[in-house]
């Protein structure tokens, strides 16, 4: 029995209720939730394997609208099933070929369009989590309307040396416990960018910590890691507000 590597634990989620509301974008659906004022200033949010309808993924969207910006996030797996706890784990690289964490782009670009034209955004950051957050990765390499990005806990790809020169200000968030990323791989995404990134990164590792931590909502969080939980969404919270 190969351990799952990729997918955290979702067995006891308690239920959430939403504070946005769902609509529709050109071909994609996605989940929107405003805060209490208006803005020009935008998040779009891409979620992880378990989908935009995951409530872990909901409850982030609804935490970023609070601190005052327009959360987006839209269904990047385009009505497509995502990825179940009830799956089988060696169905998983096939599922994965039609579920391209780099080939974001065409959806980003409608979402963006969305949030200038239909929401008035002038200034644009994006976070994602695991699967988002190698999907942010991408799009902080490719998409300069992107102003900021956080990506957590996405796997490192060491494809080339173009993986490291981002266009605008990225931070890397990781658990020190993640069985799917090593320690390793963090230092030579460090090293990297230390050489080629020519904008404001930062690489973080949070003690103790596995895949996925920094979703849990504050009832599915256990006390020895909520301080950690915590530490990370604020520092999420504080990059965007820093450059967004």
């Amino acid at each position: 029995q190969m351990a799952d590597p990729f997918l955290y634990d979702t067995g006891e989620r308690s239920h959430y209720g939403c504070l946005g509301h769902e609509v529709q974008i050109e071909y994609l659906k996605a989940y929107v939730c405003r805060p209490s004022f208006s803005t020009d200033k935008a998040v779009i949010v891409v979620h992880d394997v378990f989908g935009w309808r995951f409530p872990d993924n909901r409850y982030i969207v609804d935490l970023i609208a609070g601190h005052g910006y327009i959360t987006i996030c839209p269904d990047f797996f385009k009505g497509t099933e995502p990825w179940k706890s009830t799956d089988h784990w060696p169905d998983f690289p096939d599922w994965l070929k039609n579920h391209d964490p780099m080939k974001v782009d065409k959806e980003a670009d409608v979402v963006l369009k969305y949030l200038k034209e239909q929401c008035g955004a002038k200034k644009i950051g994006i976070v994602g989590f695991s699967w988002g957050g190698m999907a942010v990765h991408h799009l902080m390499l490719k998409n300069p309307q992107l102003t900021a990005g956080v990506s957590l806990y996405g796997r490192i790809i060491r494809d080339s040396d173009e993986r490291y020169s981002l266009l605008n200000p990225t931070f890397f968030i990781f658990g020190e416990k993640d069985h799917t990323i090593s320690l390793d791989q963090i230092f030579l995404l460090e090293d990297k960018l230390k050489q080629y990134c020519k904008v404001p990164y930062k690489i973080k590792v949070y003690p103790g910590q596995v895949h996925g931590f920094a979703q849990l909502k504050p009832e599915d969080m256990k006390p020895e890691d909520k301080p950690y939980i915590e530490e990370a969404r604020r520092d999420m919270i504080d990059w965007i507000k820093m450059f967004v």
